[in-house]
C-alpha cells in the first residue's frame, strides 16, 4: 500500500529547486508538488526543462510549476536568476540546492572557475546567498543542499590556481572536494542563521543511478561507476532525504545536520565538522562570487 501523502502539508510554499530536469531533484519536484507545494523549477535545458514541467502536470493534476532557465555553473547566470526570482515571487518557503555534475577532462568556466567548483558549490553560496531576501520573508523557511558521503575524500583547495592546475586534476577528486564544500558551506550558513526563521541542512542522497557520470565517459570512473550500478539506488529512493528535510514538520526547527535515509547521520571527515574551515571556505566563496 503506497504512503499516505497529504496534499495540502505545502500548500501556500513555493519552493524552488535546482537541477529539477531529471534525477533525485525531478523526483523532489513531483512529490513536492504532490504535497502541495508552488514550483519553481530551475534547469538548464529547455527541452527537458518542459518534459519535467510537463510531467509534473500529468502526475499532480492542477500542479503549479514555473520554469527558470539557467546555466548554473557562471556566476553572472546566478545574480541574473535570484533577480527574477526577487521579481516574481515575494517570499521563498524552500530552497532545494541540488544541482551537480561530475565532469570529464579538466573544464575552467568563462569565468575563469573549475567547473564541478563552480557549479557544485559555488552557486549553491551565491544563489543561497541571494535569495536570503525571499526566505526570510517566508517567516519559516528551510534550505537543503544535496552533498554526498565523498566529502570523506575532499579537501579544500586554498586558490582558484590550484583548484585549476592540469597536473592535480581529478574529476572525481574535484567533485569529493564540491561535496565537502557542500556541508562546510551548511554549517556556516546554519551558525549564521541562528537567529533567524530559517534552516539550512544537507544530506546524502545514496549513491543514485542518475546521468552523474555519462556513458561517454571513459577511464577508471567510467569503469568504477559500472561495477557499482547493481548496488545503487533508483531515483525514486535516494529524493526520500531531498523530500523529508523539504517538508517534514519534525524538522521544521532543525538545522546545521548531515543526513541520511531521512536521520540525521554522522559525518565522515574531521574537515567536515571543522568551524575553522567552514569560515574560511566562506572567505574564499566570498572572494570567489563577490557575494555573501
Amino acid at each position: 500500500m503506497a504512503a499516505f501523502v497529504d496534499p495540502h502539508l505545502l500548500r501556500g510554499k513555493t519552493v524552488l529547486i535546482t537541477g529539477a530536469s531529471g534525477g533525485i531533484g525531478f523526483v523532489t519536484a513531483r512529490e513536492l508538488a504532490r504535497r502541495g507545494a508552488h514550483l519553481v523549477l530551475v534547469c538548464r535545458d529547455p527541452a527537458r526543462a518542459e518534459n519535467s514541467q510537463a510531467a509534473i502536470v500529468e502526475a499532480v493534476p492542477g500542479a503549479q510549476a514555473d520554469v527558470l532557465l539557467c546555466d548554473l555553473s557562471l556566476i553572472a547566470n546566478v545574480r541574473e536568476l535570484a533577480a527574477e526570482v526577487g521579481r516574481r515571487y515575494d517570499k521563498l518557503d524552500v530552497l532545494v540546492n541540488n544541482a551537480g555534475v561530475m565532469p570529464g577532462p579538466l573544464t575552467i568556466t568563462a569565468e575563469g572557475h573549475e567547473l564541478s567548483w563552480a557549479t557544485n558549490h559555488l552557486s549553491v553560496h551565491a544563489l543561497t546567498n541571494l535569495l536570503l531576501p525571499q526566505l526570510d520573508a517566508a517567516g519559516q523557511a528551510r534550505v537543503v543542499t544535496v552533498a554526498s558521503d565523498g566529502h570523506w575524500l575532499g579537501e579544500i583547495e586554498p586558490s582558484q590556481a590550484a583548484r585549476n592546475d592540469p597536473e592535480k586534476y581529478s574529476s572525481f577528486a574535484a567533485y569529493c572536494d564540491s561535496k565537502l564544500a557542500n556541508i562546510l558551506f551548511t554549517n556556516e550558513l546554519a551558525h549564521r542563521l541562528d537567529l533567524t526563521g530559517i534552516t539550512a541542512n544537507c544530506l546524502h542522497p545514496g549513491i543514485v543511478n542518475t546521468g552523474l557520470v555519462p556513458p561517454t565517459r571513459s577511464g577508471l570512473l567510467k569503469t568504477v561507476w559500472g561495477l557499482g550500478k547493481p548496488f545503487m539506488v533508483s531515483p525514486e529512493r535516494g529524493a526520500q532525504t531531498s523530500i523529508f528535510l523539504a517538508s517534514a514538520p519534525e524538522v521544521q526547527h532543525i538545522s546545521g545536520r548531515y543526513f541520511k535515509h531521512s536521520k540525521p547521520a554522522r559525518l565522515l571527515s574531521s574537515r567536515a565538522q571543522n568551524r575553522a574551515e567552514a569560515s574560511r571556505l566562506w572567505r574564499i566563496s566570498e572572494e570567489e562570487t563577490g557575494i555573501g
